[in-house]
């Protein structure tokens, strides 16, 4: 029986241009201002040292800054970049510059599945602080009361089976009573293999009937009445 849900973020419950089109070129533009205003307090400084170590040598902060941009450019899911976007993000939330975006029949099936008293969890490479500040300002009010914990990637990279085994551990439910939703067949490989039932979801394009995990066009397709089937 499923008695939990995990989502994704980006092409699952938000869109994926929201993402890529507002919120990535919006930590981009403000990297620089933003190391140069806060690279003296302890949280941003910790980070940064990151950076030199994921870069493999010392870096100044311009030069950290350099790497961050291109891996922003890159997409790389980087911790310490993640959480600088994070925290830039949450200026950028609380000044109204912009509203997450969730879409609303991903609002309304986890309010249905809330209700009805399965937990709900999110992992996305996004840090945990950047996901929360999304679901407390979107378009769909407040969603922060319904999740009942956040992942990212300082428990896994989401394309490791041991990132999924991991999170099922901390939820404290076996990985079979767990359903994972993605955009990303490498991920749902990952959380199958683990023994969680999966959910695929494939918001534009043709559905493949044959594909490894069952597909669905949105949240409103998605029924728990038979957990033991990849999410229908």
């Amino acid at each position: 029986m499923i008695k939990a849900v995990l989502n994704d973020i980006e092409g699952t419950t938000s869109s994926l241009t929201f993402v890529k089109d507002v919120l990535f070129p919006y930590a981009r533009l403000r990297m620089a201002d933003f190391v140069g205003t806060h690279g003296d307090e302890e949280e941003v400084r910790r980070l940064l040292n990151e950076v030199s170590i994921e870069a493999g040598r010392n870096l100044s902060d311009t030069q950290a800054v350099d790497q961050l941009v291109q891996w922003i450019d890159q997409d790389r899911k980087i911790t310490p970049l993640k959480v600088l976007q994070g925290l830039i993000w949450e200026e950028g939330f609380r000044r109204g510059e912009f509203v997450g975006h969730v879409y609303e029949d991903a609002a309304l099936k986890l309010r249905e599945w809330h209700e009805s008293g399965i937990r709900l969890y999110i992992y996305s490479s996004g840090s945990v602080h950047a996901q929360k500040l999304l679901f407390s300002h979107t378009d769909q009010g407040d969603l922060t009361p319904l999740f009942s914990g956040y992942f990212d990637t300082r428990v896994g990279a989401k394309q490791d089976v041991e990132s999924y085994r991991r999170i099922a551990g901390e939820i404290g439910l076996v990985p079979g009573s767990i359903l994972f939703l993605s955009d990303i067949g490498s991920e749902l490989d990952a959380a199958q293999e683990a023994g969680m039932a999966t959910g695929w979801l494939v918001r534009e394009g043709p559905l493949d009937p044959d594909a490894a995990h069952r597909q669905v066009r949105n949240y409103a397709s998605l029924m728990l009445r038979n957990p033991s089937v990849n999410g229908g």
